[in-house]
């Protein structure tokens, strides 16, 4: 399967540069795969299409403060640092952006206060140790900046440090929010609840290789970069109890359905308490063991992202889905609008 079999044109305003006034005021396309049909309706009545009994799957992570800019102190360069996993107090793997690829043992001085030197490099990422005393999540919280996506072409505002985080976010770690959860508020949570779905939560730190297209020709020559999740028991019960009663399993974006699959691909397909370590790459062709139902946002060209929603719902279904998407002019990424599919038997 090739890669320009996922690439579509998206003019550049349809990439939303900013979220809409209220969470729940996005549209939404809904997608039927068993029926090969979509209808236009909009994120508010969410509530329409789940029943008692289903379980609501999210990601908690929280979206760290993780991008830094300084210098290299030998030479006065400037760099920009992104820290992708924080490894222990001390230190971290990071993606460096400057003139020229920095050196092993490479002094930097980030936001002018933080001592850093590059201990090794692997690929595109980089350890650095950081020599203050402090951990280095407090360095982030105080000196860092909150990482937009590449895509919208702006820096990032105290709105931003609100709306480019979910409102249960509790589990710091990601460099990248879980953004189809950025569409719920308190009001939907409560009126979920008060249909008796159950409410669970995972935990998949999003890293910088969600953004990244896939470069190989064939997408069977792509290499999937490396994600945390945590699962806690209750989800686990929750999902079981589910899966017994007849009830459906809907998987708040893609972060969500990775760690879940990822699970149940590791435990003969069951979802099990525990933490893992995750490079899943769906495709089309894999046959999914857990989510039946998938919100998520609108996804780029040629994009490993792009290949699992297709996967979940079938390619060409989804090419259409997205060119009527486009033609009806919703809004594309991160703050953009959602979709909601269900899953092609």
């Amino acid at each position: 399967m090739k890669t320009r079999d996922f690439d579509f044109y998206l003019p550049p305003e349809l990439i939303a540069q900013f979220p809409v006034p209220q969470r729940t005021g996005s549209r939404m396309l809904y997608v039927n795969s068993p029926t090969a049909q979509w209808h236009d309706t909009v994120f508010s009545e969410l509530s329409h299409y789940v029943r008692k009994g289903d379980v609501i799957v999210f990601n908690d992570t929280q979206v760290i403060k993780a991008r830094l800019k300084g210098i290299k102190k030998m030479t006065g360069g400037k760099v920009e640092v992104m820290v992708e996993r924080i490894l222990d107090d001390h230190h971290v793997l990071a993606g460096i952006r400057s003139s020229h690829a920095p050196k092993t043992d490479a002094q930097l001085r980030l936001a002018d206060v933080i001592e850093a030197s590059v201990t090794a490099r692997e690929n595109e990422f980089y350890t650095l140790h950081f020599h203050n005393p402090e951990p280095v999540a407090e360095l982030l919280e105080r000196y860092g900046q909150l990482p937009l996506p590449p895509y919208i072409e702006r820096c990032a505002s105290t709105t931003d440090e609100a709306r480019y985080q979910t409102i249960y976010a509790r589990n710091p770690g990601a460099v990248a929010a879980p953004t189809a959860g950025l569409h719920f508020d308190p009001d939907m949570m409560s009126t979920l609840q008060s249909l008796n779905v159950v409410i669970a939560y995972v935990t998949l730190h999003v890293g910088a290789g969600t953004f990244q297209p896939v470069r190989a020709e064939n997408i069977a020559d792509h290499v999937m970069h490396h994600e945390r999740f945590h699962i806690p028991q209750s989800t686990a019960s929750a999902i079981e109890h589910a899966q017994a009663t007849g009830g459906k399993i809907l998987a708040v974006g893609t972060t969500t359905l990775r760690a879940l699959e990822a699970c149940a691909t590791a435990h003969h397909g069951r979802i099990v308490e525990g933490y893992g370590d995750t490079n899943i790459f769906i495709t089309p062709g894999y046959r999914f063991q857990i989510v039946e139902r998938l919100l998520t946002n609108f996804h780029l060209p040629r994009s490993t992202l792009l290949m699992l929603v297709s996967a979940f719902s079938g390619m060409d279904l989804m090419r259409k889905a997205y060119q009527h998407a486009i033609n009806s002019r919703y809004r594309f990424f991160s703050y953009g609008d959602a979709m909601l599919i269900e899953r092609q038997l």
